[in-house]
């Protein structure tokens, strides 16, 4: 048996810096090729200088050589197509990132890699990264049942915005973050 594919859920609320984070992920000299999952609604998408042509309806391959999914549908299903594609020889990735949407609770993403059989015998959760934003997350905490979802399960918490927020303001919400994870 192949050994487990690395995942890494990257999740946060809307505008907080997901993309922003996804997009500096992939243009970095790390080595390794990615396959991104993202099932965004409308909002900043993976920078298109990045994106070179469409397979089709459901894959596209970036410049650097990474591939991008975006869900539509089951995403058990759809990870072990991706992965049934990698061992056929027709994509070629080292880890996957899934890059949830903007108002989406990571449990149940995150269940999907040890509920569902198949996809637990390919994958394996490696971190959950929530980025928070310093100007926002104080509102977005106080009126988003999905936002205290999203820093709960993070494993690593990523804070967004510090250099344009007031330094009281970034220590109040880290304060906050540390005690809800």
């Amino acid at each position: 048996m192949d050994k487990m594919i690395p995942v890494t859920i990257i999740t946060g609320f809307l505008g907080a810096g997901k993309t922003t984070l996804l997009n500096r992920i992939l243009k970095e000299e790390h080595g390794q090729k990615i396959a991104v999952i993202e099932n965004e609604f409308g909002e900043e998408a993976i920078d298109s200088d990045l994106l070179v042509t469409n397979e089709d309806e459901e894959i596209i391959t970036m410049s650097n050589g990474c591939i991008c999914c975006t869900i539509r549908g089951d995403l058990a299903e759809n990870l072990i197509k991706l992965a049934e594609r990698r061992e056929r020889g027709e994509a070629n990735f080292d880890r996957v990132i899934i890059e949830t949407t903007g108002v989406a609770d990571p449990g149940p993403v995150a269940q999907t890699f040890f509920m569902d059989e198949a996809v637990s015998e390919k994958y394996m959760v490696d971190g959950i990264i929530t980025v928070v934003d310093a100007i926002n997350g104080t509102r977005t905490l106080n009126e988003s049942e999905e936002a205290q979802s999203q820093v709960g399960f993070a494993d690593r918490l990523l804070l967004s915005k510090v250099d344009i927020a007031d330094k009281e303001v970034v220590q109040d919400l880290t304060d906050r973050l540390h005690h809800i994870n």
